[in-house]
Protein backbone atom coordinates (compact mmCIF):
# COMPACT_ATOMS: atom_id res chain seq x y z
CA UNK A 1 0.00 0.00 0.00
CA UNK A 2 2.56 2.58 0.71
CA UNK A 3 4.70 1.71 -2.33
CA UNK A 4 1.15 2.21 -4.72
CA UNK A 5 0.77 5.70 -2.09
CA UNK A 6 4.10 6.50 -3.13
CA UNK A 7 3.70 6.12 -6.84
CA UNK A 8 0.75 7.87 -7.25
CA UNK A 9 1.73 10.93 -5.59
CA UNK A 10 4.66 10.63 -8.15
CA UNK A 11 2.59 10.19 -11.06
CA UNK A 12 0.72 13.46 -9.75
CA UNK A 13 2.97 15.56 -10.13
CA UNK A 14 3.47 16.02 -14.01
CA UNK A 15 -0.51 15.91 -13.99
CA UNK A 16 -0.31 18.70 -11.57
CA UNK A 17 2.37 20.83 -13.76
CA UNK A 18 0.65 20.20 -17.33
CA UNK A 19 -2.80 20.98 -15.70
CA UNK A 20 -1.44 24.42 -14.61
CA UNK A 21 0.65 24.87 -17.24
CA UNK A 22 -2.23 24.70 -19.91
CA UNK A 23 -4.74 27.23 -17.92
CA UNK A 24 -1.50 29.86 -17.57
CA UNK A 25 -0.95 29.66 -21.13
CA UNK A 26 -4.35 30.29 -21.40
CA UNK A 27 -4.62 33.39 -19.34
CA UNK A 28 -0.90 34.78 -20.68
CA UNK A 29 0.15 33.24 -23.64
CA UNK A 30 -3.44 34.57 -25.35
CA UNK A 31 -3.70 37.74 -27.34
CA UNK A 32 -4.76 40.27 -25.01
CA UNK A 33 -2.92 42.40 -22.26
CA UNK A 34 -4.61 42.64 -18.55
CA UNK A 35 -2.39 46.09 -17.80
CA UNK A 36 -3.56 47.67 -20.59
CA UNK A 37 -7.56 46.44 -19.95
CA UNK A 38 -7.63 47.84 -16.58
CA UNK A 39 -7.34 50.90 -18.09
CA UNK A 40 -10.10 50.60 -19.80
CA UNK A 41 -10.85 53.59 -22.53
CA UNK A 42 -8.46 55.77 -20.83
CA UNK A 43 -5.12 56.81 -22.00
CA UNK A 44 -2.09 54.82 -20.29
CA UNK A 45 1.30 56.44 -20.83
CA UNK A 46 3.48 53.74 -22.22
CA UNK A 47 5.95 53.76 -19.74
CA UNK A 48 3.23 53.31 -17.02
CA UNK A 49 2.52 50.00 -18.52
CA UNK A 50 5.72 49.14 -18.99
CA UNK A 51 6.30 49.54 -15.32
CA UNK A 52 3.42 47.50 -14.28
CA UNK A 53 4.40 44.65 -16.22
CA UNK A 54 7.92 44.57 -15.07
CA UNK A 55 6.59 44.80 -11.32
CA UNK A 56 4.47 41.62 -11.83
CA UNK A 57 6.89 40.17 -14.13
CA UNK A 58 4.49 40.32 -16.69
CA UNK A 59 7.64 41.53 -19.16
CA UNK A 60 9.88 38.59 -18.88
CA UNK A 61 9.16 35.16 -21.59
CA UNK A 62 6.01 33.04 -21.05
CA UNK A 63 8.27 30.24 -19.45
CA UNK A 64 9.99 32.20 -17.49
CA UNK A 65 6.95 33.62 -15.42
CA UNK A 66 5.17 30.02 -15.33
CA UNK A 67 8.60 29.01 -13.55
CA UNK A 68 7.95 32.11 -11.11
CA UNK A 69 4.28 31.06 -10.75
CA UNK A 70 5.58 27.40 -9.55
CA UNK A 71 8.77 28.56 -7.19
CA UNK A 72 6.33 31.34 -5.48
CA UNK A 73 3.36 28.54 -5.23
CA UNK A 74 5.84 26.74 -3.10
CA UNK A 75 6.05 29.50 -0.45
CA UNK A 76 2.29 30.24 -0.42
CA UNK A 77 2.09 32.71 -2.97
CA UNK A 78 -0.35 32.72 -5.49
CA UNK A 79 0.19 36.02 -7.23
CA UNK A 80 -1.59 39.27 -6.47
CA UNK A 81 -4.23 41.01 -8.06
CA UNK A 82 -3.72 43.69 -10.60
CA UNK A 83 -7.01 45.66 -9.97
CA UNK A 84 -7.04 45.55 -6.50
CA UNK A 85 -3.51 44.97 -5.45
CA UNK A 86 -4.14 42.53 -3.37
CA UNK A 87 -2.78 39.39 -2.61
CA UNK A 88 -5.04 36.26 -4.60
CA UNK A 89 -4.83 33.47 -1.88
CA UNK A 90 -6.56 36.55 0.19
CA UNK A 91 -9.02 37.05 -2.27
CA UNK A 92 -9.56 33.22 -2.76
CA UNK A 93 -9.90 32.98 1.30
CA UNK A 94 -12.99 35.51 1.26
CA UNK A 95 -15.00 33.31 -1.38
CA UNK A 96 -14.06 29.53 -1.37
CA UNK A 97 -16.08 28.95 2.37
CA UNK A 98 -18.91 29.80 0.93
CA UNK A 99 -18.19 27.87 -2.36
CA UNK A 100 -17.53 25.28 0.05
CA UNK A 101 -20.37 25.62 1.82
CA UNK A 102 -22.67 25.08 -1.04
CA UNK A 103 -20.41 22.23 -2.65
CA UNK A 104 -20.67 20.07 0.92
CA UNK A 105 -24.83 20.96 1.31
CA UNK A 106 -24.63 19.82 -2.92
CA UNK A 107 -22.12 16.32 -2.26
CA UNK A 108 -24.22 15.25 1.02
CA UNK A 109 -27.51 16.34 -1.42
CA UNK A 110 -26.40 13.78 -4.38
CA UNK A 111 -25.29 11.08 -1.92
CA UNK A 112 -28.10 10.76 0.17
CA UNK A 113 -31.46 11.12 -2.79
CA UNK A 114 -28.84 9.77 -5.44
CA UNK A 115 -27.58 6.30 -3.88
CA UNK A 116 -31.53 6.32 -1.89
CA UNK A 117 -33.20 6.17 -5.45
CA UNK A 118 -31.07 4.12 -7.35
CA UNK A 119 -31.32 1.75 -4.73
CA UNK A 120 -35.00 1.39 -4.37
CA UNK A 121 -35.06 1.55 -8.56
CA UNK A 122 -32.38 -1.34 -8.75
CA UNK A 123 -34.07 -3.55 -6.00
CA UNK A 124 -36.98 -3.89 -8.73
CA UNK A 125 -35.84 -3.19 -12.07
CA UNK A 126 -38.11 -2.63 -14.86
CA UNK A 127 -40.61 -1.82 -12.54
CA UNK A 128 -43.04 0.97 -12.68
CA UNK A 129 -40.98 3.09 -10.01
CA UNK A 130 -37.82 2.26 -12.07
CA UNK A 131 -39.03 3.51 -14.70
CA UNK A 132 -40.10 6.67 -13.16
CA UNK A 133 -36.58 7.41 -11.95
CA UNK A 134 -34.96 6.95 -15.26
CA UNK A 135 -37.41 9.43 -17.01
CA UNK A 136 -36.95 11.47 -14.08
CA UNK A 137 -33.03 11.31 -14.21
CA UNK A 138 -33.38 11.86 -17.36
CA UNK A 139 -35.24 15.22 -17.37
CA UNK A 140 -32.09 16.70 -14.87
CA UNK A 141 -29.85 15.61 -17.34
CA UNK A 142 -30.92 17.33 -20.30
CA UNK A 143 -32.27 20.81 -18.56
CA UNK A 144 -29.25 23.13 -18.63
CA UNK A 145 -28.82 24.70 -15.19
CA UNK A 146 -29.95 27.87 -15.50
CA UNK A 147 -33.19 26.82 -16.67
CA UNK A 148 -33.57 24.54 -13.70
CA UNK A 149 -32.47 27.34 -11.09
CA UNK A 150 -34.90 29.68 -12.67
CA UNK A 151 -37.31 27.39 -12.31
CA UNK A 152 -36.87 26.59 -8.65
CA UNK A 153 -36.12 30.17 -7.79
CA UNK A 154 -39.93 31.20 -9.40
CA UNK A 155 -41.55 28.10 -7.80
CA UNK A 156 -40.19 28.39 -4.36
CA UNK A 157 -39.33 31.91 -3.90
CA UNK A 158 -41.91 33.90 -5.86
CA UNK A 159 -44.83 31.25 -6.15
CA UNK A 160 -44.84 29.80 -2.45
CA UNK A 161 -42.25 32.04 -0.68
CA UNK A 162 -41.07 29.41 1.36
CA UNK A 163 -37.42 30.53 0.03
CA UNK A 164 -35.51 33.82 -0.83
CA UNK A 165 -34.61 34.42 -4.48
CA UNK A 166 -31.30 35.51 -3.64
CA UNK A 167 -29.08 34.88 -0.65
CA UNK A 168 -27.17 37.42 1.54
CA UNK A 169 -23.84 38.88 1.52
CA UNK A 170 -23.14 36.16 4.62
CA UNK A 171 -25.50 33.02 3.78
CA UNK A 172 -26.86 31.26 6.10
CA UNK A 173 -27.18 27.39 5.79
CA UNK A 174 -31.17 27.46 4.90
CA UNK A 175 -30.37 29.99 2.08
CA UNK A 176 -28.27 27.74 0.78
CA UNK A 177 -30.18 24.97 0.27
CA UNK A 178 -32.29 26.04 -2.96
CA UNK A 179 -28.86 26.52 -4.55
CA UNK A 180 -27.22 23.24 -3.53
CA UNK A 181 -30.53 21.31 -4.84
CA UNK A 182 -29.79 23.01 -8.38
CA UNK A 183 -26.13 22.48 -7.79
CA UNK A 184 -26.89 18.83 -7.38
CA UNK A 185 -29.39 18.51 -9.90
CA UNK A 186 -27.01 16.94 -12.49
CA UNK A 187 -24.93 15.00 -10.32
CA UNK A 188 -27.71 13.30 -8.32
CA UNK A 189 -29.35 12.42 -11.52
CA UNK A 190 -25.85 10.46 -12.49
CA UNK A 191 -25.08 8.91 -9.21
CA UNK A 192 -28.78 7.53 -8.82
CA UNK A 193 -28.58 5.66 -12.67
CA UNK A 194 -25.51 4.43 -11.76
CA UNK A 195 -26.28 2.88 -8.35
CA UNK A 196 -29.52 1.43 -10.20
CA UNK A 197 -27.82 -0.30 -13.07
CA UNK A 198 -25.10 -1.31 -10.19
CA UNK A 199 -27.45 -2.81 -7.93
CA UNK A 200 -29.94 -4.47 -11.08
CA UNK A 201 -26.65 -6.37 -12.06
CA UNK A 202 -24.98 -7.46 -8.70
CA UNK A 203 -28.58 -8.58 -7.20
CA UNK A 204 -28.34 -11.46 -9.92
CA UNK A 205 -24.55 -12.76 -9.19
CA UNK A 206 -23.88 -15.67 -8.01
CA UNK A 207 -22.63 -14.05 -4.72
CA UNK A 208 -26.20 -12.70 -3.65
CA UNK A 209 -27.78 -15.73 -4.13
CA UNK A 210 -25.36 -18.03 -2.11
CA UNK A 211 -26.15 -15.10 0.35
CA UNK A 212 -29.90 -15.75 0.01
CA UNK A 213 -29.44 -19.56 0.33
CA UNK A 214 -27.98 -19.42 3.50
CA UNK A 215 -30.71 -17.76 4.80
CA UNK A 216 -29.09 -14.18 5.91
CA UNK A 217 -31.29 -11.35 6.48
CA UNK A 218 -32.89 -8.95 3.43
CA UNK A 219 -31.22 -5.95 5.13
CA UNK A 220 -27.75 -7.85 5.61
CA UNK A 221 -27.67 -9.09 1.88
CA UNK A 222 -28.57 -5.65 0.58
CA UNK A 223 -26.51 -3.68 2.69
CA UNK A 224 -23.47 -5.25 2.72
CA UNK A 225 -23.45 -7.53 0.51
CA UNK A 226 -24.75 -5.99 -2.49
CA UNK A 227 -23.93 -2.49 -1.62
CA UNK A 228 -20.15 -2.75 -0.89
CA UNK A 229 -19.77 -4.09 -4.78
CA UNK A 230 -22.64 -2.12 -6.34
CA UNK A 231 -21.14 1.34 -4.70
CA UNK A 232 -17.49 0.77 -6.91
CA UNK A 233 -18.67 2.86 -10.08
CA UNK A 234 -20.47 5.63 -7.82
CA UNK A 235 -17.14 6.34 -5.84
CA UNK A 236 -15.66 6.53 -8.46
CA UNK A 237 -17.68 9.09 -9.85
CA UNK A 238 -18.38 11.06 -6.59
CA UNK A 239 -14.63 11.45 -5.93
CA UNK A 240 -14.37 13.74 -9.67
CA UNK A 241 -17.42 15.17 -8.74
CA UNK A 242 -16.34 16.87 -5.64
CA UNK A 243 -13.56 18.72 -7.66
CA UNK A 244 -17.11 20.03 -10.65
CA UNK A 245 -19.00 21.10 -7.75
CA UNK A 246 -17.13 23.15 -6.29
CA UNK A 247 -15.42 24.44 -9.59
CA UNK A 248 -18.62 24.07 -11.97
CA UNK A 249 -20.84 26.61 -9.82
CA UNK A 250 -20.39 29.53 -12.11
CA UNK A 251 -24.34 29.36 -13.05
CA UNK A 252 -25.99 28.63 -10.03
CA UNK A 253 -23.76 31.11 -7.79
CA UNK A 254 -24.96 33.45 -10.50
CA UNK A 255 -28.39 33.04 -10.49
CA UNK A 256 -28.87 33.19 -6.73
CA UNK A 257 -25.96 35.97 -6.26
CA UNK A 258 -23.75 34.51 -4.51
CA UNK A 259 -20.13 35.72 -3.57
CA UNK A 260 -18.07 32.25 -3.97
CA UNK A 261 -15.42 30.80 -6.37
CA UNK A 262 -17.78 30.70 -9.40
CA UNK A 263 -18.81 34.27 -9.10
CA UNK A 264 -14.99 35.54 -8.26
CA UNK A 265 -14.08 33.83 -11.76
CA UNK A 266 -16.51 35.16 -13.96
CA UNK A 267 -15.53 38.44 -12.86
CA UNK A 268 -11.30 37.90 -13.35
CA UNK A 269 -12.23 36.23 -16.78
CA UNK A 270 -13.94 39.52 -17.61
CA UNK A 271 -10.66 41.69 -16.32
CA UNK A 272 -8.29 39.13 -17.50
CA UNK A 273 -7.04 38.48 -13.89
CA UNK A 274 -5.19 36.00 -14.87
CA UNK A 275 -3.31 35.37 -11.62
CA UNK A 276 -6.97 34.77 -9.59
CA UNK A 277 -7.98 32.15 -12.50
CA UNK A 278 -4.43 30.05 -12.69
CA UNK A 279 -4.55 30.66 -8.55
CA UNK A 280 -8.47 29.28 -8.29
CA UNK A 281 -8.01 26.28 -10.83
CA UNK A 282 -4.80 25.42 -8.92
CA UNK A 283 -6.31 24.34 -6.06
CA UNK A 284 -9.24 22.74 -7.96
CA UNK A 285 -6.87 20.56 -9.48
CA UNK A 286 -5.22 19.86 -5.70
CA UNK A 287 -8.39 18.55 -4.82
CA UNK A 288 -9.14 16.71 -7.77
CA UNK A 289 -5.51 14.82 -6.96
CA UNK A 290 -6.18 14.49 -3.58
CA UNK A 291 -9.95 12.92 -4.03
CA UNK A 292 -8.69 11.04 -6.73
CA UNK A 293 -6.43 9.23 -4.48
CA UNK A 294 -8.49 8.71 -2.03
CA UNK A 295 -11.12 7.10 -3.78
CA UNK A 296 -8.36 4.39 -5.02
CA UNK A 297 -7.39 3.63 -1.57
CA UNK A 298 -11.36 3.21 -1.26
CA UNK A 299 -12.09 0.64 -3.60
CA UNK A 300 -9.91 -1.68 -1.14
CA UNK A 301 -12.30 -1.23 1.71
CA UNK A 302 -15.70 -1.44 -0.60
CA UNK A 303 -14.20 -4.66 -2.16
CA UNK A 304 -11.11 -7.30 -0.19
CA UNK A 305 -10.04 -8.84 -3.09
CA UNK A 306 -8.48 -5.53 -4.43
CA UNK A 307 -4.97 -5.60 -3.64
CA UNK A 308 -2.04 -2.70 -4.39
CA UNK A 309 1.29 -3.62 -4.97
Amino acid sequence: MGRYVARRLLQMIPVFIGSTLLVFLMMYALPGDPVRALAGEQHVDASQIAALKAEYGLDQPIWQQYLNYLGNLFQGDLGTQIGTQRPVAEVIADAYPITVRLAIFAFVFTVVAGISLGIIAGLKAESLRDRGLLGLTLVLISMPSFVLGFLVQYLFAFQLGIAKPNVSIEPTSSELIMPAIVLASLSLAYVARLTRTSVAENIRADYIRTAVAKGLPRRRIVGIHLMRNSLIPVVTFLGTDIGALMGGAIVTEGIFNIKGVGSLVFEALGKREGATVVGIVTLLVIVYLVCSLLVDLLYAVLDPRIRYA
